[in-house]
């Protein structure tokens, strides 16, 4: 850990000067206790850093839990080996592709029998909070059990003992997107009016005991539960392919399911105080979490060691060292070929700003999150499923 400020601290051993200075700018906040930690993970973001932990005193910033609320990651254990698994990978990447919806803009035609029970869940909930989902996005049922597109995933694994994990990252898709957009809105236009400065616009906030404030946290709450249940649908869809794949009904022996862009009420040095995890796993100490490396990397399996200074907080992944453009002008589809040898995926030049070359290297990250998390499963792919 670094102290880069006495309001800024860092576990990033690779830290450019652009994430360095917008984590800064954030830190400068007056409002900000009691310091800002960033995640060794950390890169720029829109308006404040991915892979930081913000914590405020009375407000919240929109923009510093980002357009995908609720992203995260889910895990699960199954009673498989390795050498249980049939030789044709190919036909389970498929059977998946099939299963759940990829890419941008891609959701369900109808609701499913599993999906239905959850989307009643969260119709209870939205008429609690006052809010229509359709409001943001008509279909916004149908999105439930999709995955997206950019960093999201699927995959097959095996773990340290060969044994075989189903994992997947995803959020709270387009109803969750256009959630943020609002109410990062509302915060730049209350902050125009009021005539605030702020080093940023993405950096406006609303206050507490306002009724911006209550509106946003009723449905950033809910954003926040429609992408731990996506993430649930999308889960049992892929053990089910699963399931048939192998001609055996899979058992679960473990299930993990955590955010890493969210907002939560906590008490840190003292003080009662709202964190904003942008790009960042809450990591209490034995607190279960999962730390995905890049495309054709490493994933890892952790528990929190619940270090205050990064108030009990860890990296969410590997963090990009390249823009989507720039990785798409350095790196090859040959390159990313190499990169995926022996891992089952669909081969298209699609992925290529998803090369683990355009990422950090993830055992770098995890060795900078030493004091933050203890490993418990590290992961290798078998088979990756991604959307265009």
């Amino acid at each position: 850990m670094e102290h880069l400020t006495d309001r800024l601290v860092s576990w990033a051993s690779l830290l450019d000067e652009q994430t360095r200075e917008q984590a800064l700018a954030t830190a400068r906040l007056p409002f900000i206790h009691p310091h800002v930690a960033l995640m060794p993970d950390a890169h720029l973001g829109k308006g404040a850093t991915v892979g930081s932990v913000i914590p405020t005193l009375g407000t919240v910033i929109p923009a510093a839990v980002g357009v995908d609320i609720g992203c995260g990651m889910i895990a699960v254990r199954t009673q498989f080996t390795v050498a249980d698994l049939p030789e044709d990978r190919a036909r389970v990447r498929r059977a998946i592709e099939r299963a759940v919806p990829l890419g941008a803009g891609h959701d369900n035609r109808t609701v499913t029998p599993t999906a239905a029970p959850r989307l009643d869940e969260l119709v209870e909930r939205a008429v609690a909070a006052g809010l229509d989902p359709a409001g943001y996005a008509p279909h916004w049922d149908l999105q439930l059990g999709s995955l997206g597109s950019g960093n999201h995933f699927i995959e097959i694994s095996r773990d340290e003992q060969d044994r075989v994990w189903a994992f997947l990252h995803s959020g709270s898709r387009g109803v969750g997107n256009r959630i943020a957009q609002h109410h990062i809105g509302v915060a730049a236009g209350l902050a125009r009016r009021a005539g605030v400065s702020l080093p940023h616009p993405d950096l406006a906030y609303l206050e507490e005991g306002t009724e911006a404030f209550d509106r946003y946290l009723r449905e950033l709450e809910w954003a926040q539960h429609f992408a731990l249940l996506n993430r649930e649908e999308m889960m049992d869809r892929v053990l089910r392919a699963v399931s048939e794949w192998v001609g055996t009904e899979v058992r679960e022996r473990e299930r993990i399911n955590c955010h890493h862009n969210f907002t939560a009420a906590e008490e840190h040095f003292g003080r009662r105080v709202w964190v904003s995890r942008k790009g960042a796993i809450r990591a209490t100490a034995g607190e279960p979490g999962l730390i995905p490396g890049s495309m054709g990397t490493a994933s890892y399996v952790v528990a929190g060691r619940g270090n205050a200074m990064s108030l009990d907080s860890a990296p969410h992944g590997a963090g990009r060292a390249y823009s989507r453009s720039a990785a798409r002008r350095r790196f090859t589809r040959r390159q990313l070929r190499e990169a995926m040898a022996g891992i089952e995926y669909r081969d298209t030049e699609a992925f290529l700003d998803e090369i683990p070359a355009a990422y950090k290297p993830i055992d770098r990250v995890m060795a900078d999150a030493a004091d933050l998390v203890s490993v418990r499963h590290t992961l290798r792919q078998l088979v990756n499923v991604k959307g265009d």
